[in-house]
């Protein structure tokens, strides 16, 4: 079992921008543009991956950075950017390929930083967590604004093996289908999702695995690493358009600023 939360996510690129097309439960990219859209200054992108919220935000008239440490994930943003004939996006996001844990930007760089889709759970320690909380704080601006969004649900999936979770095309000429495994380490609040992906193509069929790993705190341990880290909590959402939160909510939205 791999012990770092990025190990999985080379490997799971090819395949990440098809499967969020297919799950619709997710409606996040509108609150972040509504939420940075005042932003005066770069914003800053922990985990942008395949660019799915930083090129809607650039799209929109956002300054964007966006730093993730997957080559591969970041390679296919670039290609979204070089097929884009958006001049806005190719005048205003920047992507880097980096450590979130020991982010490469100067002091007091950003007013905005933002860790949208449960990109803090690939952290699985707290010590990894700790040094990304001191890194975001480094390079926030004194009152500068920091989002988190948090997936609540990974702790309650139920264990199973070998189940089908989504079948679908990619190409007139290609079939692709998800099948995974879900395994729970309660006690670390670790969820490992076992990922078999079965590409059909020309009465071909090749397999890629490999694994997911996410920690969930709770939103009263999240606040209390928070404030550790320089941070006052400002509002706990439960949903994209305001609501407050309860622990029954299906979203987790932590919004804080630096003090």
């Amino acid at each position: 079992m791999g012990g770092e939360g990025w190990e999985g996510w080379d490997d799971y690129a090819p395949f990440y921008d098809w499967e969020n097309a297919q799950t619709v439960g997710r409606r996040d990219v509108a609150f972040w543009r509504r939420v940075t859209r005042d932003v005066a200054g770069p914003v800053l992108e922990l985990g942008c991956g395949t660019g799915r919220v930083s090129l809607p935000l650039a799209r929109a008239g956002a300054r964007v950075v966006g730093i993730d440490r997957s080559r591969p994930m970041l390679d296919r943003a670039r290609r979204k950017i070089r097929k884009s004939s958006d001049a806005a996006i190719l005048k205003s996001l920047n992507l880097i390929e980096g450590d979130i844990r020991a982010l490469p930007f100067a002091d007091a760089s950003f007013p905005f930083v933002m860790a949208p889709y449960g990109i803090l759970q690939s952290l699985l320690s707290d010590r990894a967590l700790a040094e990304t909380l001191r890194a975001v704080a480094r390079v926030l601006q004194p009152g500068g604004r920091f989002g988190i969004d948090l997936v609540p649900d990974v702790p309650k999936w139920r264990e199973y093996s070998n189940r089908v979770q989504l079948r679908g095309r990619t190409t007139a000429k290609t079939q692709l289908t998800l099948i995974e495994s879900v395994r729970q380490d309660r006690r670390r609040g670790l969820t490992t999702f076992d990922q078999r992906y079965i590409e059909r193509r020309n009465g071909h069929a090749r397999e890629h695995r490999f694994e997911l790993r996410f920690r969930t705190l709770s939103i009263p341990e999240m606040s209390r690493r928070l404030e550790r880290a320089g941070f006052t909590v400002d509002a706990v959402l439960g949903d994209y358009r305001g609501r407050a939160w309860d622990p029954r909510a299906e979203v987790w939205v932590v919004m804080a600023h630096l003090l």
